[in-house]
């Protein structure tokens, strides 16, 4: 597999430099100051390929070019935002760049409540704390009928967070959920905002009499629009999972099990509409077998993100060591089935000060490099034994 990284741009902490000097081939990014819905020009696309090429790497995989919500709640405005959408695609083909990674979920690409819980060994790890999440949801976002969501179990943990919550703690959930792990992914939120909460209600309503089966017509919809530009430009379109992989706020999830990958795969059954295989956000749930799901769609995906979580008994959830065996059957899978995909770390520890340099939550620099140390001796034992 191609080694790559997800940079963030010329603003990233984290430089080209520093990537080819610890054995990234490929760059993982994408035109992160273009505003939402707005078409990514040659010009601006060739910049910054430009800019990775200098450093002696390509740029292989965009993440993402953001599917607008109005696509996926099928608004007024969808059609021409799919034309937007196109638009960006060939221009992303024109300049060399051909696999574009992108996600279907509504309004949150993804979800943790903890963005520093502590390890023994002092590192630290994402987490995710459904209590803490359900909490969000029933006493702070106040969603409507949110407790019927939530199990008695977890209802019961609920009760037992909200007796030590504080305001401050308040804050910091409402930080780690809406705003430190969606203002670098999608532009829906930003540290500017003066109140995310009440923002995020107001982007709910988008999704009112949105169900499972309506979020999968509309992307349908999508795909079926976007296919004859990947058949004219050869551009692979890969999915992410929905992270964690199952319903949350009310909100449908249509990319969480054996079952909805399937579906979206043969409802419009073209090579160029694949997976990104995201171990992690797979594993999220109880319900997947990761390495069954990476035998049965190794063939149809398109990018992989090296990462595993563990799920605790209450549902919780922490990521777990790139050393995992589940992680390593994986890389053999696609090591054999796929040896070409473009395969990038994700979500490790912080570490040796990472804590300190402002990356992106999930994004450290030496937990990463750690993360690329240990999957490229998986690669290279693999490779090793074919010999």
């Amino acid at each position: 597999m191609e080694k790559t990284w997800r940079w963030f741009g010329k603003k990233d902490p984290i430089t080209l430099n520093m990537l080819k000097q610890i054995g990234v081939e490929g760059i993982v990014t994408a035109l992160h100051d273009v505003p939402l819905g707005q078409v990514w020009t040659r010009e601006a696309i060739n910049n910054l390929r430009s800019e990775i090429e200098r450093h002696g790497m390509r740029w292989s995989v965009v993440e993402s070019l953001p599917v607008v919500e109005t696509i996926k709640y099928a608004g007024p405005d969808r059609d021409e935002q799919i034309e937007i959408y196109k638009q960006s695609m060939r221009n992303l083909a024109a300049e060399g760049v051909k696999t574009i990674c992108y996600n279907f979920m509504p309004i949150l690409d993804w979800a943790r409540t903890d963005l520093e819980h502590p390890n023994a060994d002092g590192t630290s790890n994402l987490y995710f704390n459904l209590a803490e999440f359900a909490y969000f949801d029933i006493y702070i976002l106040g969603r409507e009928n949110a407790k019927n969501s939530w199990d008695a179990d977890v209802l019961a943990r609920v009760e037992e967070l909200r007796a030590t919550m504080t305001p401050e703690k308040e804050k910091r959930l409402v930080e780690n959920i809406i705003i430190k792990t969606q203002g670098f992914v999608r532009g829906n939120f930003s540290e500017n905002d003066l109140n995310p909460v009440e923002k995020f209600r107001e982007l709910l309503k988008l999704y009112k009499g949105i169900d499972r089966d309506q979020l999968r017509r509309n992307m349908e919809y999508f795909l079926k629009a976007i296919m004859p530009v990947c058949d004219e430009c050869g551009i692979d379109m890969c999915v992410h999972p929905d992270d964690p992989p199952m319903q949350i706020l009310g909100l449908p999830r249509i990319v969480t099990c054996d079952e909805d990958i399937n579906w979206f795969l043969n409802a419009v059954d073209n090579p160029h509409n694949g997976l990104t295989f995201c171990a992690g956000s797979l594993s999220a749930g109880a319900h997947n077998d990761v390495v069954k799901l990476a035998k049965k769609y190794a063939s149809r995906t398109h990018f992989v993100h090296a990462r595993i979580c563990n799920v605790m008994p209450n549902g919780d959830f922490k990521e777990s060591s790139h050393l995992d065996p589940r992680l390593i059957e994986v890389i053999r899978i696609f090591e054999k089935e796929k040896p070409g995909v473009a395969m990038r770390v994700d979500h490790a520890p912080l570490m040796l000060g990472d804590e300190k340099m402002g990356y992106n939550a999930g994004y450290s620099f030496h937990g990463r490099m750690l993360a690329l140390g240990m999957v490229s001796g998986i690669m290279a034992t693999i490779h090793s034994e074919k010999q």
